[in-house]
């Protein structure tokens, strides 16, 4: 395999909507999240009110890559090797001592087998891979608190009433019967939650098509929702520019149910006809399916018996991992934690942001300082890389997270946006991570700040 990744090679270019494509601004959107399932778990389900009142500080618990152990309701960040590298008890650090009472000697964390090989989701643990679920792990934290606060013991049973909250917000029928809060918000004021595309990405997207590539849109959103979305970020032609666009595709089943695999369905007004496609005969806008069925279809399109495809997405559990495993795709992750390491912001992030975000409009936590979603945090430290204190001993050695090993291991490469690349030539080279190689290769436009500093401290 050759050690660079270009986009020219590529026949057929798939994209991810949600934090991919689209871009969210964050802060807001993760209030509006963390408001949704809080506000169900008072209303519906009798929690403390209390749960509703966020100050700023309290959003540097909110991280990407943490795992909640359901049964004990502590929150655990891993080493590439499964180790336990912090934990919290609820919202509560949990210390060197507690850890290594809960973990053992080794902190070797007990379910760290079962999601290293397949991102299952299981009764035992949750991971938070992506930023619709990750203001849950904040809620989580401060449930873990309350129940204690009240003498109450944490089991996995809050777990049904997060799922609950959760399915309220998010479930296929919430946008359409204004279900929720979080739908009914964002239909109210989508420039609020959404960043449009540069007109550079829309240049791009349609430079590529013009070129002769074949380009998909792969989301588990739902139809409707995805719609309000490109129109918003795109413009109202925004079919125009994808050949086949895919909604509610359940990720990864799209891709890990092999043989049992989904069927294809069409939409009539945003509803999915209850009969299934035996096989997908022509480009257009499907509902659900797999991708054996849509591989059969790019071989047509493409006219090549083998087409090359790569994905680009946001989620390792959703994206990354299936879409690499069973489809053998290329995989480019967004990885908006490079950002908060230095990586610049593009010149069209910077413009974008300047044109709709007037001062006026930033609200009171701006001011007072909530922590970005995919800034460092003070509790949960850098994304990529932590420092390992081994027990008894004051030894200290860096070690890269699981989520900052699955990156390497999984993705072909890894952006902060698409907007990063969208000017550059189509047969530029990007350098593709390797084993082989440092672990800083393969982030462009380049490493975050704690690989750096790592690989600094190795050589």
């Amino acid at each position: 395999m050759s050690e660079y990744f270009s986009l020219s090679d590529c026949d057929v270019i798939g994209f991810d909507l949600d934090h991919t494509l689209c871009r969210y601004h964050l802060k807001e959107t993760s209030r509006l999240i963390y408001e949704s399932f809080a506000r169900y778990l008072v209303e519906h389900k009798g929690y403390d009110k209390d749960l509703l009142n966020l100050t700023p500080a309290t959003w540097d618990f909110c991280f990407k890559g943490l795992v909640v152990d359901l049964d004990d309701g502590n929150l655990v960040k891993l080493a590439e090797d499964g180790t336990v590298l912090r934990a919290t008890h609820g919202t509560n650090d949990l210390s060197t001592e507690e850890i290594i009472k809960h973990y053992g000697p080794k902190r070797e964390w007990k379910h760290f087998n079962s999601l290293n090989t397949s991102f299952t989701r299981s009764a035992k643990y949750y991971f938070y891979d992506n930023y619709f679920d990750l203001p849950g792990a904040l809620l989580c934290g401060r449930v873990v608190d309350m129940l204690h606060k009240r003498g109450n013991e944490v089991n996995s049973d809050f777990w049904k009433d997060m799922v609950a909250a959760i399915d309220h917000n998010y479930n296929t029928s919430a946008f359409k019967d204004d279900a929720g809060t979080y739908f009914p918000s964002v239909k109210r004021d989508p420039s609020r939650y959404l960043q449009p595309c540069s007109d550079s990405v829309k240049t791009w997207l349609r430079s590529m098509k013009n070129t002769g590539k074949v380009l998909l849109l792969i989301t588990s959103s739902h139809s409707d929702y995805c719609r309000l979305i490109c129109e918003h970020i795109l413009g109202k032609d925004f079919e125009e520019l994808f050949d086949v666009i895919i909604t509610n595709a359940l990720k990864p089943g799209f891709f890990s149910l092999v043989p049992q695999q989904r069927p294809f369905r069409t939409l009539v007004s945003d509803v999915e006809e209850s009969e299934g496609l035996p096989s997908l005969e022509k480009p257009g806008w499907y509902s659900q399916g797999n991708w054996p069925h849509l591989h059969e279809l790019l071989k047509t399109m493409t006219g090549k018996a083998d087409p090359k495809v790569v994905y680009f997405g946001d989620s390792m559990r959703s994206d990354m991992f299936p879409a690499s495993s069973f489809g053998k795709w290329e995989t480019v992750m967004i990885v908006e934690e490079m950002e908060g390491e230095g990586v610049p912001k593009s010149d069209a992030a910077m413009s974008n942001e300047a044109q709709v975000e007037p001062q006026e409009k930033k609200g009171k936590f701006e001011e007072q300082g909530m922590k970005a979603p995919s800034a460092v945090s003070n509790q949960w430290g850098s994304y990529f890389v932590d420092v390992h204190k081994s027990g008894g001993g004051d030894e200290e050695s860096q070690k890269l997270t699981w989520c900052c090993h699955c990156i390497h291991k999984y993705s072909t490469m890894a952006i902060p946006s698409v907007e990063h690349i969208a000017d550059l030539p189509l047969d530029y080279k990007f350098p593709r991570f390797s084993p082989d190689k440092p672990c800083t290769t393969g982030y462009y436009p380049r490493p975050p700040d704690s690989l750096l500093k790592r690989c600094e401290s190795l050589s």
